[in-house]
Formats: structure tokens, sequence, C-alpha cells
């Protein structure tokens, strides 16, 4: 990869440690301190009060990032701190969290779309709230890390428009790479340069390894995730009263009936509950007629897709149609494509951008993100409007 990764905070500097309570951001913020690092961490209250879900289980056993046991990370962290004298801050965002996150996860299910709320989260939460807060509460920080795997440095050649800017890129551990959920990490935030990943070069399994050696208790925790589990779903939706549909398939023919729109997603085959000879799959979502339309896995594949709401490297666009690998979600491989504005689409939320693939992709989902790569450094991302099932793949 032809990416310079900025370097680690020199010893002395005084870093900022995002802490969840789990092993990597918890080894990650040990590291810095054997490194010769002033550490000081933190970690943000997000949980909504008002919303009545089952009770928490306990430390061990939490598998989600959002829940009425953040209570149990924040005292872990806490511990943790003390027994290393770190300074331990704990920042409240629940006003953004409930704004930029759970109400943006429930109109983007209520609207017949697929929100990510990790990717939204760390764009508008992790990297914009809690820094806000820290700088309110005065703390002051040379450097801010968390333990995401990823990378985050200089490519040493002109990306698509035309700059070499601080950007994000792929971590060395490819399967648990999380630079996907990073792509909206604001250029400007990443461009002061004091946003630094250290378990980018490292495996989980070394992760685990030197966390076990140095007896962190986080070793033993259970890894969180997802969002929430689905238990908490019927409170997030709880605000609103579901609305049942119709199943149909792509002629329009009712198969069945849907227990509300927002329970479903492109590519979902369980929990359907229709009787048919061969398997039948989520196609798409009409929120206007309420329904749910239903097809077979060999309609699910689309030539390309059209997406808007980009967020560049630099923030600054490309200065044309370019080539790049293209992940339409968190868990899928990179595929080849190329990547142009739609001039024939809306503007609504910026410039629209076609994106013609290799190979037709399956299941791609409004709502979630497409994130263009290149060398294996995050050129841009947006958000995905629709598939194009009728385009001539790319040659």
């Amino acid at each position: 990869m032809s990416f310079v990764e900025l370097p680690l905070p020199q010893p002395g500097a005084t870093v900022a440690v995002g802490m969840s309570g789990g092993v990597d951001s918890t080894l990650a913020a040990l590291l810095l301190k054997e490194r010769g690092c002033r550490v000081v961490g933190v970690t943000m209250s997000h949980w909504d009060a008002s919303l009545s879900v089952p009770e928490a289980a306990g430390p061990t056993d939490r598998h989600s990032c959002f829940g009425p046991d953040e209570g149990f990370d924040i005292d872990e962290c806490r511990t943790f701190c003390q027994k290393q004298g770190i300074p331990y801050h704990v920042v409240d965002v629940k006003d953004t969290y409930k704004r930029e996150v759970l109400d943006y996860f429930r109109q983007e299910y209520r609207a017949g779309r697929t929100p990510n709320p990790c990717v939204r989260c760390n764009g508008t939460v992790k990297f914009g709230a809690l820094l806000a807060g820290i700088k309110a509460a005065g703390i002051e920080y040379d450097y801010f890390c968390t333990g995401h795997y990823a990378a985050v440095g200089r490519p040493d050649f002109d990306l698509p428009n035309g700059k070499r800017p601080v950007c994000v890129a792929a971590a060395k551990d490819a399967a648990k790479d999380q630079s996907y959920f990073l792509y909206r990490v604001s250029p400007s935030v990443l461009g002061l340069e004091k946003i630094r990943f250290p378990l980018s070069g490292m495996t989980k399994r070394e992760v685990r390894a030197l966390a076990l050696e140095r007896g962190l208790e986080a070793a033993a925790r259970r890894e969180s995730q997802d969002f929430a589990p689905p238990e908490y779903l019927a409170a997030l939706f709880a605000n609103e009263e579901s609305r049942e549909g119709d199943f149909v398939d792509l002629d329009g023919r009712v198969l069945g009936h849907h227990r509300g729109i927002e329970q479903y997603t492109v590519g979902q085959r369980r929990g359907l509950a229709v009787s048919s000879g061969a398997p039948l799959y989520v196609h798409s979502i009409d929120p206007a007629q309420n329904q749910v339309v239903l097809a077979s896995d060999r309609d699910l594949f689309c030539s390309g897709l059209i997406a808007d709401d980009w967020v560049w490297a630099g923030g600054v666009p490309p200065q044309a149609a370019f080539r790049g690998q293209v992940k339409i979600r968190a868990g899928s491989s990179p595929a080849e494509a190329v990547v142009a504005p739609a001039e024939d689409a809306g503007t609504v939320n910026g410039q629209k951008w076609r994106i013609s693939f290799a190979e037709p992709q399956r299941a791609v989902a409004p709502g979630q993100s497409a994130v263009v790569y290149i060398e294996g450094i995050v050129a841009g991302g947006g958000v995905i409007c629709e598939g194009v099932q009728n385009e001539t793949h790319l040659s």
C-alpha cells in the first residue's frame, strides 16, 4: 500500500484515549502509557434511560455498544485507569447521540432504508461530540487515540481529487478492519493530524495475546458486535406504532403480510413467514405503498448503484470519473468499479455519484454506505440511494 502512516504519539505527549471497556481500547491506552505518553482516559455516556429494555446482564455478557449496561463499561474503565494512575473522565453525549444516531436509525428504517448507526456514530459522536465535550471540559491533549483497527496517514500519490490529504486506510488485520466505519470522520478533524489508531499494525490475535500477557481483565470481555441487541428494537421503535402491510412480488402480486417495514432490510430471508416453492428474499421496500417486495436470490444482483451525501478524503471531490474498489457493506469484499458523477441525478444531498461494478453485487441496500478504496486507502464514501440493475458492466 502506497501510504505513509502518521507516527505514533511521541513519549511525553498528552494523549486522550477513547475507552469503551473492551480489550482494544484498554490495550491501546496501556501501550501508549508504556511508550511514555501521558494518557487521559475518556468514555462517552450515551444511553437513553427513557427506553424500557430488558435488564442488563453484566459486563462479560455485553455484545452491543448501546445499552443500559454502559455503567459496567464505565466502572471497568475507571478501575483500569485508577490502577494505572491514568486520569479518567466521562463525557455526556446523550443529546447528540439521540439526535444523530437513534432518531436517524428510526427515520431511516421507517423510510424503507437500511441505516448504519456505527458509521453515523463515528462521524458525528465519537469524532465529533466526544471531542467537543473533551474540549468543553478543559481536557488538554496533543493526540486523540482509539482502539479502532484502521490506519491514518497520507497517500504517496495523488488521489482522484488531485490531493494527498490525511485520510483513513485499511488496517493490517483485514478480518477486523474498521476503515469502512470511519469514512465519515470529518476531513477537518483528520487534517489536524491529532487522530491516531495505535492498533493499526496488529491483528486481533496479537492484541489479545498482549492483553493477556499484561493481565488485563478486558482480555476476557466478550466483543461488542452490534449497535443494539434484537431485544432492544421494540423499545427503539415504540415511539410510533408499526403499520402492517403487504409482501408483494416483482409484479405486485400479494404474497402475504408484513409486520412493519422497519423490521426488514434488502437481502433478508429469515423472518418473512411467506410460503413459497423457492426461497424468497427482500428485494426492495416501498414506503409510499407500505410494501415489502420479495424476489428470488438471482433478482438481488445489481450492476451498479447511485449514492449521495458523500464525504471525500481531504474534503475535496474528485475531478473526474475514476476506478477504485468499493465496499457496499462492512462485511463485503471490495469490488472493482468505476465511480463517476451521476449527471442525470438530483442533488438534494449533494452531488450524486454512479458506481458501475465489474461484476454484479448482491443486495445493494439503500441507506447503507458505498465506500471507495484505492490501494487500501479510503478515497471517499457516500450513502446508497438506489441499486441499478440494467446498465452495462465495467469492462
